[in-house]
């Protein structure tokens, strides 16, 4: 399953990709949002809250409510940002082709440029996309604890809020702990590993033994930020 500064990355390619440009292609190809139509809207925000990742497509031009498309990438699930026209010498052809069976993509949202502007996000083989409400995005992810990449991140107060949610069990192990989304966000399996390993904590002590919680938590956060804008993940 991808880890928090991933699917954070991700988020960051969609929102210079669309952010204020018009769809002129927006296919949702799962069965309960099949008939949602995007076409014509204008992308106004592409965020993500731990593994989380948000579309926010602005109204209609009927005035129809803003519409937040709701991506986890679970498992298998990967966001592809391409060009759909490639100019060389002056001449327009073909970007480049999907690299991927296209029974596997969930989403596709494209502009309509007719230029090198014109571009194209596809989301294969997603675990979960929903068409939501504003308030229903905001809902979805109520019970995620701080997300260690939160742009507003202050230590005073989200740092603090994690070690006292990795500490409300004790008896846990630590493993378990880091893992859960309703203590931090963004750690995954290869972060749990990176955390425990640097602070010499077996993963499976438990919580109330597992040493300094903060101090846990705080390199959790510098190892996300320092790969969240690398296309290749650095770990030791």
């Amino acid at each position: 399953m991808p880890e928090g500064d991933s699917v954070h990355h991700a988020a960051r390619r969609i929102h210079a990709a669309l952010v204020g440009r018009r769809l002129a292609r927006a296919e949702l190809r799962v069965p309960r949002f099949a008939a949602v139509d995007l076409r014509g809207r204008t992308v106004e925000r592409a965020y993500a809250r731990g593994k989380h990742l948000f579309v926010v497509v602005g109204p209609d031009a009927a005035g129809r409510d803003p519409v937040t498309l709701h991506v986890h990438l679970k498992m298998e699930g990967r966001i592809h940002v391409h060009r759909l026209h490639v100019y060389r010498g002056g001449e327009p052809r073909a970007g480049r082709r999907w690299r991927f069976p296209a029974h596997t993509a969930r989403l596709v949202l494209a502009t309509g440029d007719d230029d090198e502007a014109a571009v194209e996000v596809v989301g294969t083989e997603l675990g979960m996309l929903r068409a939501l409400t504003p308030e229903e995005a905001d809902e979805a992810v109520a019970h995620l604890g701080p997300d260690l990449l939160d742009p507003d991140w202050d230590p005073a107060r989200h740092l603090d809020e994690a070690v006292r949610r990795l500490a409300s069990r004790p008896d846990r192990t630590i493993g378990e702990a880091l893992l859960d989304q309703r203590n931090v966000a963004g750690i995954g399996t290869i972060y749990r590993a990176e955390v425990c390993f640097l602070r010499g904590v077996d993963p499976r002590e438990p919580v109330a033994s597992a040493g300094d919680l903060r101090a846990l938590a705080d390199l959790a956060r510098r190892l996300l930020v320092a790969n969240v804008d690398r296309p290749d993940r650095v770990t030791t």
